[in-house]
């Protein structure tokens, strides 16, 4: 083999890698982006339109093949309707150059002052029967939920939590939803849970946040407005009347340890709870 050709096939092989990489980092990014939000969904559902095409063509099912590839063809104008939102805020932070930037954790000092700051703020408002719903985001990206209320994006701070919840202000009714140490939002809509298990003593608050956790993996945190009782909601269950005590120690294993959802003291207080 010529020095030409080896040179030239190794920069072939070299430019096909780096192709392959760039496309898969975008991928990447698209559905990292997209997690979280309805579009995720939908995206899986057109993987399954695509896979059934495919299927359907090996298979010589030529109906469904036909059906197929119409849904797709003409699924086109519907996605763009569909995915308006999601192709905004996309296009938004690229433009802020966010789409591209490095994702960074807080550090654990930064995560143990905002669940101080949090559980102070819940248990005054828990002393005096000030109703609240505060959701704390967590994998599952909550940009959906987020773009119902009122844009806050503030530093965490408990005075500025209960300034929120304070009865007969603009912004007390609703969620507040927070992503690391910032409010990002106040007056947020969340999606009631459908359960008819759930108990009846509870109001509209604990369902948005049954509802919430059974769609996300976030955090949500309940005082209730007629017995101050503080409750958790997270993976479709809700822990309630919470300690101080208790309610700080599950926030920093969840926050500075990545305790896992079946942690000892989740599965402790969800059997006592029954």
């Amino acid at each position: 083999m010529k020095v030409e050709d080896f040179t030239g096939n190794f920069i072939g092989y070299i430019t096909d890698a780096a192709d392959i990489l760039i496309v898969s980092y975008l991928i990447y990014k698209v559905i990292m982006l997209l997690r979280g939000t309805r579009a995720l969904q939908l995206l899986k559902g057109i993987m399954v339109i695509v896979v059934l095409m495919v299927a359907s063509s090996y298979l010589q099912l030529q109906t469904l093949h036909w059906l197929m590839n119409q849904a797709l063809t003409y699924g086109v104008v519907a996605i763009l309707i569909i995915f308006q939102p999601e192709l905004r805020r996309g296009l938004e932070q690229l433009g802020r150059g966010s789409l591209f930037s490095r994702s960074l954790k807080p550090d654990e000092e930064i995560v143990i002052n905002f669940v101080e700051s949090t559980a102070k703020a819940v248990f005054y408002m828990a002393k005096r029967r000030i109703g609240a719903l505060i959701v704390i985001e967590q994998e599952t990206g909550l940009s959906d939920y987020i773009e119902t209320g009122i844009s806050i994006e503030a530093k965490t701070s408990s005075e500025l939590l209960i300034n929120i919840f304070i009865p007969n202000t603009p912004l007390h009714d609703g969620a507040v939803i927070m992503r690391k140490d910032r409010v990002m939002a106040a007056g947020c809509y969340l999606p009631l849970s459908e359960n008819p298990t759930i108990s009846k003593e509870l109001g509209t608050r604990h369902r948005a946040a049954i509802g919430l956790s059974e769609v996300s993996d976030a955090i949500t945190l309940v005082v209730s407005e007629e017995t101050g009782q503080v409750s958790i909601a997270m993976n479709g269950e809700i822990i309630r009347n919470l300690s101080k005590e208790n309610l700080s120690s599950f926030l920093q294993e969840k926050l500075v340890s990545k305790g896992k959802p079946g942690s000892a003291l989740w599965q402790r207080r969800v059997k006592n709870n029954g």
